[in-house]
């Protein structure tokens, strides 16, 4: 089965994360990786890119994190992915094929493939998936984490 990397996974459960978590002061990465468990490396990358894009706004300091830069009705996971893809992975299927067959038959099936699964994933906004989580998930509303380092 198709499966999309992990590095994109990662991007739409914290930018998830963060639209489910929103409060008055900005999502913090380390409270993303103790909620998801997504390893820093991955994460710090995914949102700087997220930032970039106008997905997110990164906010310095102290009390510092993530915040949506536009309403989560507005955003869409296939949004969210776009952002993420490598040139080669979702956009230029025909720089991977060698052969004519590859070329002429298998890059046009796999472009469509891939943008059939792009067309899907912009009919899911990130307002659908906080209803999602509120449905399914065990943790029926957002979690306030005190943080009590002096």
């Amino acid at each position: 089965m198709l499966q999309l990397p992990k590095k994109m996974l990662y991007a739409l459960e914290a930018v998830v994360d963060i639209a489910f978590h929103a409060r008055p002061d900005p999502v913090q990465s380390k409270e993303i990786t103790q909620r998801q468990g997504i390893p820093q490396r991955y994460l710090e990358q995914v949102m700087q890119q997220l930032v970039h894009a106008g997905i997110l706004k990164g906010v310095r300091g102290p009390r510092g994190g993530y915040r949506l830069a536009r309403e989560r009705r507005r955003i869409t996971a296939g949004d969210i992915i776009r952002v993420i893809s490598d040139a080669d992975s979702l956009e230029s299927g025909e720089q991977i094929f060698s052969s004519e067959i590859g070329q002429k038959v298998v890059a046009p099936l796999w472009t469509d493939a891939q943008n059939a699964l792009l067309k899907q994933l912009d009919r899911v906004t990130l307002e659908d998936l906080c209803k999602d989580i509120e449905q399914n998930c065990s943790s029926s509303g957002p979690q306030n984490i005190s943080d009590f380092n002096i």
